[in-house]
């Protein structure tokens, strides 16, 4: 019997903007690679804003996935706007589970005054948030992955991922907050998003070696372990490979299905 898998971090956008990146097409490659279920992002406002559509950016992604229970959706703020509050309760109105943040292409510190606010409504809102971590052409002082030990301490309810584990360049740091913040336990608070994390090319931003992926599982436990697709950056080749590579590290049967979707399921609350 083939594992069940129930994935995170599937960007969705208009068939304007990317054409290969929207809903249809990711069913295409959720079938190709055996996936039964998965988050997907919203589109940031600023990509709606450049395909000329005006349609709000959460509500595009609410109907595009409306009625199909193998998608959960995640909404994307407009951190130009102040009304950070409010946006977050739309978010939680629309019926998604949580919000995708990125730092770096959006801009913003996740120390400051809007990432706050936004972190504080999500509390409320009981919402998973998926942060970007990893080097991306900003400013390093406003996305570190140091500075997400602000937030986990600041806001000691707020349950994130780091995608992509902080990448080459920062994954010792983002492991360092995943460990430091196991003072929750048993209510940790911060996973690993094992996404884009399959080339061991030492050229490649997202490497991760798989002494590196063990040390995430020896130090943090089997539960606090999340894959990701990183849809549609990555194939149906891209993502299947990946799965064949974590499947064939030496971890127990109970981790793999943790990591393939139980964490995710857990932390979202919902049946898998």
């Amino acid at each position: 019997m083939s594992r069940r898998i129930f994935a995170n971090h599937c960007h969705i956008y208009p068939k304007e903007r990317r054409p290969k990146g929207t809903v249809d097409a990711l069913k295409e490659t959720m079938e190709k690679c055996g996936i039964e279920k998965a988050v997907c992002f919203a589109p940031f406002p600023y990509v709606m804003r450049d395909a000329g559509l005006t349609q709000n950016n959460n509500e595009f992604l609410a109907e595009g996935i409306k009625n199909d229970e193998r998608f959960v959706g995640f909404g994307t703020v407009d951190f130009d706007r102040d009304d950070i509050a409010d946006q977050v309760k739309h978010i939680a109105a629309l019926g998604f589970k949580g919000i995708k943040v990125h730092p770096a292409a959006q801009e913003i510190s996740v120390v400051g005054e809007k990432a706050f606010a936004l972190y504080a409504e999500a509390v409320e809102q009981k919402l998973f948030l998926s942060f970007h971590t990893g080097l991306h052409w900003h400013r390093i002082k406003d996305y570190h992955p140091l500075l997400f030990d602000e937030v986990a301490w600041n806001f000691p309810d707020l349950q994130f991922s780091m995608e992509h584990i902080g990448g080459y360049h920062f994954f010792r740091d983002a492991l360092a907050v995943m460990c430091n913040n196991a003072r929750h336990t048993p209510h940790a608070n911060v996973y690993a998003g094992w996404t884009s994390v399959t080339d061991t090319d030492k050229n490649d931003i997202w490497s991760l070696s798989d002494d590196e992926l063990l040390a995430v599982i020896r130090q943090t436990g089997d539960e606090m372990s999340i894959f990701g697709t990183d849809f549609p950056f990555k194939n149906a080749k891209k993502i299947n490979a990946a799965i064949e590579r974590f499947e064939a590290l030496p971890i127990s049967e109970e981790a793999k299905d943790s990591l393939f979707g139980k964490n995710l399921a857990r932390a979202l609350k919902i049946d898998f």
